[in-house]
């Protein structure tokens, strides 16, 4: 594995009061700097600045991917595998409505991963998934 290096990632929001409760609150994540106009969140050791811009939001196309309608346009972060089954059970007593329930895709092939899809209060589509084999990630 390489060293890590932290990604950033912008991205518009509708509003910072439900976008704070969604990835503080929910997902867990620390808010940095913020104004009334953005807000910066650890999120999973990566950067995330949610920018309020409304007119910047629209709904994501989707691909076929393993039988499933995977939106193009998304982001999420990678889990070991027991935060990932955590993060899943806690998103399904939260009542989240799922693009894509938990689930295993790829099964018994390559890059067979857990993923899930949701949407965040903007309509930003988030994909978190995981590998039992973290040797898997890039593989082809």
């Amino acid at each position: 594995m390489q060293d890590y290096h932290p990604f950033h990632l912008a991205f518009p929001i509708k509003d910072i009061e439900s976008t704070r409760a969604f990835y503080q609150d929910l997902l867990g994540c620390e808010i940095g700097r913020s104004t009334d106009q953005w807000i910066d969140f650890n999120f999973f050791g990566h950067q995330l600045s949610a920018h309020v811009k409304p007119d910047e939001l629209k709904a994501a196309l989707a691909n076929e991917v393993d039988g499933k309608q995977v939106p193009v346009r998304h982001f999420g972060a990678v889990l070991p595998w027991e935060q990932w089954h955590e993060l899943a059970e806690k998103l399904e007593k939260e009542g989240i409505e799922f693009i894509i329930a938990p689930g295993i895709r790829f099964q018994g092939k390559v890059g067979e991963q857990a993923t899930m899809f949701f949407l965040d209060p903007s309509g930003n589509a988030l994909e978190f998934k995981s590998f039992k084999d973290p040797n898997q990630i890039f593989a082809s």
